[in-house]
This record gives structure tokens, C-alpha cells and sequence, in this order.
């Protein structure tokens, strides 16, 4: 239970406790049976009549499990409230979820509006508290982490990082008010949240122009280190090569190196406020006109909302930008590759962190929901397995508190710092519970556990064991110059597309298509007398008579006006058909079309 994986919930614990438990009846019983045969093959008269073996005892239900597994975390609570309250850091990221909520039961259910934790520059947590709702919610946890760093002496971070209030037209921002005491801190927007905000200017994500908007928009943000790039290029022409694959141009060779070999090999910086506000105003512009449509003739963004967009964005220019005099790249180690030792470095910049650090939340709560004391106990335990000082290296797995803390300090580390006292700062669902008046009642009563775990359901334990891909790292800029110039060329005035929208009605499209080449008649022989002309194919049954439409075409009158109109121009009203279901116009077209193309065959 204490291995936090996919799947390794009470549940699977039960199953394979009564797999083991089914194999080892089995084999007990297959000695008894043994034993007997020999009884019964040797007597001639009647076989003596032995006792049947013991029935499988009955194992503790999952929930039973679950309670042992929450008494044993919250034995050790005041260790780890003690450790995670003993974290620092320089640069501080906040960021919010709500889908770890759902999973709250019991008396707090429907309570928890969100999940908001602060890490710091390395993928530490330092806090996490559940809210009713942000805002003015966070101003005790705010208030403590401040408390934190003035008792221990630390000096106050210089960066934070958030995904909304960076600043305000008005004053001062919401953030910077909550951590007044901090008055050197630099409030600054996290750029992957900075980018979401102009995808909410597109038609749609599936456009085939979406994924280039997004890369040029990040290489309109950031430019990468020369150093390191080059550098990377030659390690990935040393595996090519080694591959057996002969030399490749430049062009091909960046499109091979991928935005994790990126990530992890090369720094980058921002281009300033200036330099980025003219990049992304020129593709903005590029993108909301004739260049931004696909094959079809699809705007890939919504004129208005993208200039809104736009317009909204550009005071966050200067809070996406990298603080001067601060490095926010971590040399962690080297890698080689290709014969290049390539620098592998950890970046201290966004949210990103917190970002992948939410899809680990949901696989702390084993199962679909937990009640208020096991949902505490579950997460406490999750962020003591976290790396770093939560829970060291991965190849040591030691869940002891105590333990842990007598090897690090038995090391002789120089890194290594003993944990001070627990501060008293909430977490989790004592901090929910304390913004009604209330406190969260740790289960100390055996009794009152017993009772508990009796109201619990079997199936509220159950793990679906899916596993959740980290979403890739948008912003991160590759290295080839993303163009849609091929998507472009295949939009072509030849093209059968129509080139303005890809949208039409049946009629307009159908008639568009070329009808085959009527056959010619077959020559009749020279010397034989003609042939009567063959009789026409039987027509099909009249259609019934078209249903009056209730809106007329607008503009010009007359059939020619009527056939030539398109869909935008007449605007037709819903038709509907004998049986009441809409569309009975298309049929009606279809249908005149398929009598036509007949006639014509």
C-alpha cells in the first residue's frame, strides 16, 4: 500500500492476499487428499469414510485493509507534517487543480473546490491545502508559508510564479497583497498558461494549422541558447552516424531532436518585451488572415476574439519575461551522447512542475473516493515518497521517518539539513475544515474507526488502473522553423474544395461534381436493316410534391437567381418530412440528383 502505482490499491492488495492464500488451501488439501488415497485404494470391503478438509477461512474485507494502512500513516503524522513544513526554496510556483476534489467522501464530500499546492524550483512541494474557493481563501496559507521563512531565518524567495493575478491595471495584484511581507518578490505569469490564453482565440484545436500557430508562438516567446544547440546537433549526428545512417542536412537533423532533448540539454531565454510584442502581433496578424486557413478554406481563428485576445494579452508581455541577474537553469549533470557530453539541466521557470505534479495527486488516492481522514492520510503519505527531502533517492525506498533521518544525517552530507518542528501551518483537509469553524478529528477512537469503516462500501476502494500520459511541454521552441506553406499549396484554385468555407449544402456540392460521358451508340452492322431505337429505361415513381419552405431566398429573383444562391445567402428554415424529422430538403435534392445522373447514364 505504501508504493503509490497504478493499480496498487486495497483492492489489488485483497486479490493477491486471496491468491496466495486460495494456493496454499489448495496445496494443504492436495496433501490430505494424498494422504487418504492409499486408505482408500487398498480396502476391498468398504472404503473408510474420512472428514472433509477445512473450507478456505474467510480473508478481511479491502476496507479492513485500508483502516490498518490509515492507522499506520497516522502514527507517523507529526514526522511528516514536520518535514514537508521544513522545505525553502528561491523560486516558488502556485498553481491550482480541482479534479483531485471529486475524489473527497463522506462528510466533506461536495465541500473541496480546489486543490492549490506551491513548489518550489525544485519539484519540491512545500504546501497544499484544499479550498471552498480561491481568492481570499489563501490568505492564512500565504500567511504561513511567511511565518515559515521568518522563523527559520531563510531569506524570502525572489520569484513566483502563477497562473493568474501576475498584475493588476488597478493597483496591486491579489498575489502580491497575500505575500506583502516579501516586499523584493517578483510576481511572474506562467508562459504555458500566458499560451492557453490565445488557443482560446482559435475555431477549433483540430485544425490542421494549430499545432503550427502554437510552436511559432512559443519561438515568438523564447530563443534557445546557440551553445547548446549546437552542441546537441552534433551528439545527434554521432548516433545517426553510429546508426549507420549516413550525414543528414541541417533542416532534417532538427527536425529529429525532440522537445524533450530540448528541455533537458539546452537553455532558453526570453526575447524581451519589445522584441516578443512585435513577433506575436505579426503572427497574430498572419494567422487571422488568407495565410490562417487549412485545405479547405477554414479560418483557423475567430477574427474578434483573436484581436480581444490580443488585446487583453499584451500587459502580460513584460510578466512573462526572465528576471534580470537571476539564472533559472540547474546544472543537475551530463549525458553523453552521439560522443558529445551534453549539460542536462533542470529549469526553475513556470508552473510546469505543478502541472505534471497533479496528474501524480489522483494516484495518491487509491480507488475513485476517500473519506476525509484517509484522504489526509493518503496525500501525506504521497508527498513523503515525492523525491528530494520528502523522500530521497528512488532506488532507496525507506518509508520510516526516523530511519530516513538518521542515514542523512549519519552521511556526512554537506547537503544535508535536519528538519525543524512542525511550524503549525494546515494541510489539506485541516485547512478546508478550518474555514468553517471546524477541525478535521484524526481517527484515535477505535471504536469510532471500527464504525467508520463499517459504512464504507467495498466498490468506493476500487482502483480502475488507468495510467495518464504527462502532457507534452508546448513551450518549449523547436528548433526547425514551423510553415504551413505546404498546407497552403495544397489549397489551390484547381483544387474541387471550396475555397472559402467548407461548409455547403448538398445541392451546391453535388451539382459541382462532374457527371460521366454519355455512351455513344452502338454502330449497327453494315448489311443488316436498322434497329428500332431502343426503348427508354422506365422512369422511377414520382417523388412526392417538396414541402413549402418558410423562408424565401432574399437578393434576386427568378430560377436562375435561386439555383445559383448558396446556403448563406437563402438561409433555409429547418424542413421537415412526413415522419417530422428535419433535413427533408436533402433528401429531396439527393434525389433529384441520383434521377439526373440515371438519365444521363
Amino acid at each position: 500500500m505504501r508504493e503509490r502505482t497504478q493499480g496498487n490499491s486495497v483492492t489489488q492488495l485483497h486479490k493477491k492476499l486471496q491468491e496466495e492464500h486460495s494456493a496454499a488451501w489448495t496445496r494443504r488439501t492436495l496433501d490430505y487428499f494424498a494422504a487418504c488415497e492409499p486408505f482408500t485404494d487398498s480396502c476391498l470391503v468398504e472404503p473408510p469414510v474420512f472428514s472433509a478438509p477445512p473450507p478456505l477461512p474467510a480473508l478481511p474485507k479491502p476496507k479492513w485493509l485500508l483502516a490498518v494502512y490509515a492507522r499506520d500513516v497516522l502514527s507517523r503524522l507529526p514526522e511528516v507534517k514536520a518535514r514537508i513544513t521544513s522545505v525553502f526554496g528561491s523560486v516558488l510556483k502556485m498553481d491550482s487543480t480541482k479534479k483531485v476534489t471529486k475524489k473527497v467522501a463522506g462528510a466533506a464530500a461536495n465541500t473541496a473546490g480546489w486543490c492549490t499546492n506551491v513548489g518550489n524550483e525544485h519539484g519540491q512541494v512545500l504546501v497544499w491545502v484544499l479550498t471552498a474557493a480561491e481568492g481570499h481563501g489563501l490568505w492564512p496559507m500565504a500567511a504561513g508559508l511567511m511565518r515559515r521563512y521568518r522563523e527559520a531565518g531563510v531569506a524570502p524567495p525572489v520569484i513566483m510564479y502563477v497562473e493568474r493575478d501576475c498584475c493588476s491595471p488597478h493597483g496591486q495584484s491579489q498575489v502580491r497583497a497575500m505575500f506583502a511581507e516579501w516586499r523584493e518578490l517578483q510576481v511572474r505569469l506562467d508562459i504555458w498558461h500566458f499560451m492557453r490564453r490565445f488557443a482560446a482565440g482559435v475555431t477549433t484545436e483540430a485544425h490542421q494549422l494549430y499545432g503550427v500557430f502554437m510552436a511559432r508562438l512559443s519561438r515568438c516567446i523564447f530563443e534557445l541558447d546557440p551553445a547548446d544547440v549546437a552542441a546537441l546537433r552534433l551528439a545527434k549526428q554521432g548516433q545517426l552516424l553510429a546508426q549507420g545512417v549516413g550525414p543528414v542536412s541541417e533542416k532534417a537533423l532538427d527536425q529529429m531532436i525532440t522537445r524533450r532533448e530540448l528541455a533537458l540539454h539546452c537553455c532558453k531565454r526570453t526575447r524581451g518585451a519589445e522584441e516578443t510584442a512585435r513577433r506575436i502581433k505579426a503572427l497574430v496578424d498572419e494567422m487571422d488572415s488568407e495565410k490562417g486557413r487549412d485545405t479547405l478554406g477554414g479560418p483557423l481563428v475567430d477574427h474578434e476574439c483573436i484581436q480581444q485576445v490580443w488585446k487583453e494579452q499584451q500587459r502580460h508581455i513584460t510578466c512573462i519575461q526572465d528576471p534580470e541577474g537571476f539564472s533559472l537553469y540547474l546544472k543537475t549533470g551530463t549525458l553523453k551522447k552521439g560522443g558529445v557530453d551534453l549539460c542536462c539541466y533542470r529549469c526553475a521557470r513556470g508552473s510546469t512542475s505543478l502541472e505534471s505534479f497533479h496528474l501524480h495527486l489522483n494516484r495518491f488516492i487509491p480507488g475513485t473516493s476517500a473519506s476525509d481522514a484517509h484522504f489526509q492520510a493518503d496525500l501525506l503519505e504521497g508527498l513523503m515518497l515525492e523525491p528530494g527531502p520528502h523522500g530521497g533517492s528512488c532506488e532507496l525506498r525507506i518509508y520510516s521517518s526516523a530511519e530516513r533521518e538518521a542515514m542523512d544525517r549519519l552521511s556526512l552530507d554537506e547537503r544535508y539539513q535536519p528538519p525543524g518542528s512542525h511550524t503549525g501551518e494546515l494541510l489539506g483537509m485541516e485547512y478546508l475544515y478550518s474555514q468553517s469553524g471546524r477541525s478535521l478529528t484524526v481517527m484515535d477512537n477505535p471504536e469510532e474507526e471500527d464504525r467508520l469503516v463499517e459504512l464504507m462500501d467495498d466498490e468506493a476502494v476500487r482502483d480502475e488502473g488507468f495510467v495518464e500520459e504527462e502532457p507534452e511541454n508546448l513551450t518549449v521552441p523547436v528548433l526547425f522553423a514551423p510553415e504551413h506553406s505546404s498546407v497552403q499549396q495544397a489549397s489551390s484554385p484547381s483544387s474541387s474544395a471550396p475555397s472559402t468555407s467548407s461548409r455547403g449544402d448538398l445541392r451546391q456540392r453535388l451539382s459541382q461534381s462532374p457527371l460521366p460521358p454519355p455512351l455513344p451508340p452502338p454502330l449497327p452492322p453494315p448489311l443488316s436493316p436498322p434497329l428500332p431505337p431502343p426503348l427508354p429505361p422506365p422512369l422511377p415513381p414520382p417523388l412526392p410534391p417538396p414541402l413549402q419552405r418558410s423562408v424565401q431566398p432574399t437578393g434576386a429573383s427568378g430560377p436562375a437567381a435561386s439555383a445559383g444562391s448558396s446556403v448563406a445567402d437563402q438561409a433555409p428554415a429547418a424542413v421537415l418530412g412526413p415522419d417530422g424529422i428535419p433535413g427533408w430538403d436533402k433528401v429531396q435534392d439527393l434525389a433529384e440528383y441520383l434521377v439526373t445522373l440515371r438519365q444521363a447514364l
